[in-house]
């Protein structure tokens, strides 16, 4: 649980997280490319992950919408100056409460570099840090047949995460 929730909104707050500051840039509608490396601590546990995924206006809008949503979460600081935003999550997962920190930068509307960090107090299934970094980068338009919300993993499966 405690990955899914900062993993889930690391993946969807870099595109769509400087939607409530106002002015953010637009980032193209089509295919991304995201690559988030993960460490865990103690004992610095890596992991990589790949994935494309199809996304329009819309789709960032409710992938937003669910962020906002969870329960047990809230978000403060949300600031955003010149290409960079930066905001603070705090969750509360049953015992745990879950501070998160992350910055994401824009490269004009095709690409985002993000590095977020988190705690977990007391620690989460052995976990008591997470820092991931995750870049995000505008391929082309998406392929016939896939629709925004569409997900590619690495190994070829897709996942729908908006409307079919």
């Amino acid at each position: 649980m405690k990955k899914i929730l900062v993993y889930g909104a690391a993946i969807v707050l870099p595109m769509g997280m400087a939607m409530a500051a106002g002015n953010p840039p637009e980032v193209k509608e089509g295919l991304w490319s995201i690559r988030t490396q993960t460490t865990d601590n103690p004992g610095g546990v890596k992991s990589d992950h790949t994935a494309t995924i199809c996304r329009n206006h819309a789709y960032d809008q409710y992938a937003m919408a669910l962020v906002n949503g969870v329960k047990g979460c809230t978000t403060s600081g949300g600031n955003y100056a010149g290409n960079e935003y930066s905001i603070e999550m705090k969750c509360t997962v049953g015992t745990t409460v879950i501070d998160s920190k992350g910055t994401t930068t824009f490269d004009g509307d095709t690409s985002t570099h993000s590095e977020t960090h988190a705690t977990y107090t007391p620690a989460m299934a052995g976990i008591s840090d997470m820092t991931l970094i995750q870049d995000q980068k505008y391929i082309g338009a998406c392929p016939a047949g896939m629709q925004p919300g569409d997900e590619t993993q690495a190994n070829g499966t897709v996942l729908h995460l908006w409307k079919h």
